[in-house]
């Protein structure tokens, strides 16, 4: 993307809300505290989780000077000004974006694992506005619903200008099946705004890729091309880099092609209103949090327990206000954004461990420890999230819950 740079060094970062919880400062990463996530249905930009792999990039012309390139396995290669893009139909498409390291915190405390160390918050529900995918690979002769393009192209790859350690410099890239980006109701966007107004430089400025349901690490920002290409996407974060391995590897053993890259994130729920451990007087507490399926998938039901899982009692789930919340009504429901849940527990046990568990319209279920689902890479923990509530007292068996 001609007038697009990636800065050598971090002097010129962009400004950050303060009271984001910064895991690593160069580069930076960073997520909200967890409370800030059930604040709203859509997460405001300041509080959205930042991921970068190196220092963030910089636009040096007029927006109307860049461009996208794409090429590969065409019959010709074109140049896609952003006017260009400005002209095609205009999407708005409310997704959650999700680290896959988003919990890997947790997963440490059973056995080490490298990466940024997230709590629960490297996740975030905004409204992405673009062009689709799919009607811009048809201005190079793909057409929707294309499993193969007429020059034998089986994936899309999408290639940043962003530089970082992990391609020796190189640019960041990613790819998805063709199937997926000629498909209309996948809703994979060429975005240039998030929550109504243009994106900042921290989510990709002036132009990213929206892969909905998907690892946030396949929707990549500041986009620089597109290549149509016959294999996935070589690159270090497609081949060795967030692959999901059983507990029995580790880095003396490992075989990173012995694995496909992950793509769609599994169920996953997490409790926001209340810490890892909390010290509260006896009585009523709310329990908030969100539950979130890849693919499309919507949440059939979120349970909470005060009792380590003993027994369960339903939440209730919402999206967007003044409409209520069907897991397969698609119509009405986001289809590929998170639910907010909430119930009230009258808690009266001196020390009570609080559980939420979400389930899909697949059954799809989170599995109850960690233990069965620690890799070395510490991604998709998506085991019972449990938090610690100390309350003097009090008699367990006498606990209600309301929702």
């Amino acid at each position: 993307m001609p007038g697009l740079r990636g800065p050598s060094d971090y002097s010129q970062e962009p400004p950050r809300h303060p009271a984001l919880l910064v895991n690593s400062k160069e580069p930076f990463n960073a997520e909200p505290h967890r409370s800030c996530l059930v604040s709203s249905y859509v997460t405001p930009v300041d509080f959205f989780y930042k991921r970068n792999h190196g220092p963030v990039p910089l636009l040096d012309h007029h927006i109307d000077k860049i461009s996208v390139s794409i090429a590969g396995l065409l019959e010709n290669r074109k140049e896609l000004y952003m006017k260009d893009i400005l002209k095609l139909p205009k999407y708005a498409v409310t997704a959650t974006l999700q680290c896959a390291g988003n919990r890997r915190t947790a997963m440490s405390k059973t056995r080490k694992v490298k990466g940024v160390g997230w709590d629960i918050s490297a996740i975030g529900n905004a409204v992405w506005s673009g062009a689709k995918l799919a009607d811009v690979l048809e201005l190079v002769g793909i057409s929707k619903h294309s499993h193969i393009s007429p020059h034998g192209g089986k994936h899309v790859e999408f290639v940043s200008i962003d530089k970082c350690k992990e391609e020796n410099g190189g640019p960041y890239k990613a790819s998805i099946p063709l199937s997926h980006a000629t498909n209309p109701e996948a809703d994979v966007l060429l975005a240039y705004e998030m929550n109504g107004e243009t994106l900042n430089r921290d989510h990709g400025y002036p132009l990213r890729v929206i892969v909905p349901g998907v690892i946030g690490a396949r929707s990549v920002k500041w986009l620089d091309s597109i290549n149509i290409i016959a294999q996935e996407c070589q690159g270090f974060f497609m081949q060795k880099d967030y692959k999901m391995f059983p507990p029995s590897v580790d880095w003396d053993n490992i075989d990173w092609s012995t694995r496909r890259p992950v793509m769609d994130f599994p169920i996953q729920s997490a409790i926001c209103s209340l810490d890892e451990v909390n010290d509260l007087r006896p009585g009523k507490i709310k329990i908030k949090g969100y539950a979130v399926s890849g693919g499309g998938r919507g949440i059939e039901r979120v349970d909470v327990s005060i009792d380590n899982g003993k027994s369960w009692a339903e939440a209730s789930k919402s999206q967007k206000d003044g409409i209520t919340y069907i897991s397969d009504d698609n119509e009405r429901n986001d289809k590929w954004a998170w639910v907010l849940f909430e119930a009230e527990a009258d808690v009266t046990d001196t020390t009570t461990h609080i559980v939420a568990k979400a389930v899909d319209i697949a059954g799809n279920i989170q599995p109850e420890n960690v233990e069965f689902i620690w890799n070395l890479r510490g991604i998709l923990n998506t085991s019972w999230h449990r938090v610690r509530v100390r309350i003097g007292g009090s008699n367990l068996s006498s606990a209600k819950y309301s929702v």
